[in-house]
C-alpha cells in the first residue's frame, strides 16, 4: 500500500496489526486461485521442481508460507483448462487439474485439507489448516454432458464457472460475441442440475445476459468467484449494478478480484497493448511462464504500466457493499491467473493490506469477518440445503444439448 500524507506510519502499522488479528479468527476464503494451471504450464505438475512448501516468489504468487502470512483459511483452487481444449480433451485436462489439487493436499497434509462442505471448511479452520476446495472454470470442461458435471462434483468440484473467455454451446461469455442472448434451454438445465447436486453456479466471465438468466433460473445462491464492480471499472468481466442489486434476493455473493485490467480503467488500454505484444511473439495473453513474463517486463520498461493498489480494490468493495449489501460480498484474487497484481496485493500474503485499507475507511470488524469468511461459508451451506430439498423430489437430469 502506498504511503499517503494523511496516514501516519504508526496508524498504518496498527491497522495492519488489527487486520492480522482479525484474519487469525476470520481468515480469508478466496474464491479463485489458478495455482494448478501455473504448475501445469511451468513444471507439468512436478512438485519437486516447484515445492510450494517453500518460498516460490520467483515463479508464483502462491505458496504455503505466503498463504499463512496472508491469513488464508480456505481456497477455491481453480481447475481451469484453456478453451483451446474441447470435447474429451477438455474433460481429461480438467481431470488432470483435479488430480493436481489432490497431489497438493496429499503432499502438504499439515497445511492443506480437502473440503467438500461448509462444515468441512469450519473443521479446517478449527484444525488450523487451509480448507482446499475446487472450482472448474468454464462450461467447456463438461463437454455438454450433465453426467460429466455430476462426475466432477463427486470428485470434489464445488463450483462451475459457466463460461470462460469464449461462449459455450449453451451460454454467452462476457468477452465473446453474443450468440445465445444469455442461457439456452440446455444452459438453464445445467443450472438446475447444479442446484440439485449442490454445485455452486459461478457467474464470473459470463455475459450480463447470462448472469440475469442464471439468477432467474437458480434456486440456490450463485457466486461470482472473481469479479468486481462495472460501475467502478467499465469492463465486461465485472458485475453491473442491477445484478449486484439482485444478489440479496438470491442469497449469492460477488467476490472482488484483484486483476488490474478489471479494476483500474487506465490499465485496460495498456493491457490490450501488452497482450498484442505477447501474441506477436507467439504467446497466449494469459501466459505467465517466465518467458512470457520476460516479454512483459521488456514491454513495461518501454511503456510504464498503470499500477492498481489495495485502495483500488477497496473502491470496488465499497461500491459492492453499497449496492449488494455486506452479506453478499467476498474476495477472489485470481492469483497465478494474471500476469500483474496491484501494489500491496502482489501475492497471497497481501490480504492484510486490503483489510487495513478497509479499516481505514471505517469498515467494522463484523463487516470484515463477513467479507473474509462467513459470507462464503454461508453460501455453500445454503446451496447444500437447496440440494437436499431438490434431490428429494427429483432424480438426475439426462437432458442433452440439441441443435438450436
Amino acid at each position: 500500500m502506498t504511503d499517503r500524507p494523511d496516514r501516519p506510519a504508526d496508524g498504518r502499522v496498527e491497522r495492519l496489526a488489527q487486520a492480522r488479528r482479525l484474519l487469525a479468527e476470520h481468515p480469508v476464503v478466496d474464491g479463485h486461485n489458478d495455482l494448478p494451471w501455473a504448475l501445469r504450464k511451468q513444471v507439468r505438475y512436478d512438485l519437486d521442481r516447484l515445492d510450494i512448501g517453500a518460498d516460490q516468489s520467483a515463479a508464483l504468487h502462491t505458496d504455503i508460507p505466503r498463504l499463512r502470512a496472508g491469513g488464508v483459511g480456505a481456497q477455491f483452487w481453480s481447475v481451469y483448462v484453456s478453451a483451446d481444449l474441447a470435447g474429451d480433451h477438455a474433460v481429461s485436462a480438467t481431470l488432470e487439474q483435479v488430480d493436481a489439487v489432490g497431489q497438493l493436499i496429499d503432499r502438504y497434509p499439515g497445511d492443506l485439507v480437502r473440503a467438500l462442505t461448509a462444515d468441512d471448511m469450519e473443521a479446517a479452520r478449527a484444525s488450523g489448516r487451509i480448507a482446499s476446495l475446487m472450482g472448474a472454470e468454464g462450461g467447456h470442461s463438461i463437454d455438454n454432458s450433465l453426467a460429466t458435471l455430476r462426475a466432477l462434483y463427486r470428485l470434489g468440484v464445488r463450483y462451475l464457472t459457466l463460461t470462460h473467455n469464449d461462449n459455450v454451446d449453451w451460454a454467452d461469455s462476457a468477452t465473446d460475441e453474443p450468440r445465445h442472448g444469455g442461457l439456452t434451454d440446455f444452459g438453464r438445465e445445467v443450472v438446475r442440475e447444479m442446484n440439485r447436486i449442490g454445485m455452486l453456479v459461478d457467474l464470473s466471465h459470463v455475459a450480463a445476459t447470462t448472469m440475469r438468466d442464471a439468477l432467474a433460473t437458480s434456486a440456490a445462491p450463485v457466486i461470482f468467484s472473481h469479479s468486481s464492480a462495472r460501475a467502478i471499472c467499465d469492463h465486461p468481466r465485472n458485475v453491473p449494478d442491477d445484478v449486484l442489486a439482485a444478489l440479496p434476493a438470491n442469497g449469492g455473493i460477488a467476490m472482488a478480484t484483484f486483476v488490474p485490467k478489471f479494476i483500474l480503467p487506465a490499465a485496460v488500454e495498456w493491457t490490450a497493448a501488452a497482450d498484442a505484444n505477447l501474441r506477436a511473439h507467439g504467446f497466449h495473453p494469459l501466459d505467465t511462464t517466465p518467458e512470457a513474463m520476460a516479454l512483459h517486463r521488456a514491454f513495461e520498461a518501454e511503456r510504464p504500466r498503470p499500477v492498481a493498489t489495495a485502495a483500488t480494490v477497496a473502491d470496488h468493495l465499497d461500491h459492492m457493499r453499497e449496492v449488494a449489501g455486506v452479506d453478499h460480498i467476498g474476495i477472489g484474487g485470481d492469483f497465478d491467473g494474471t500476469a500483474f497484481t496491484p501494489a500491496g496485493l502482489d501475492d497471497v500474503s497481501g490480504y492484510p493490506n486490503l483489510l487495513a485499507e478497509l479499516l481505514e475507511r471505517g469498515w467494522s470488524r463484523a463487516d470484515l469477518a463477513k467479507l473474509t469468511w462467513s459470507n462464503a461459508v454461508r453460501v455453500l451451506r445454503d446451496a447444500e440445503a437447496v440440494a437436499r430439498e431438490l434431490s428429494a423430489t427429483r432424480g438426475p437430469s439426462n437432458a442433452v444439448l440439441t441443435a438450436s
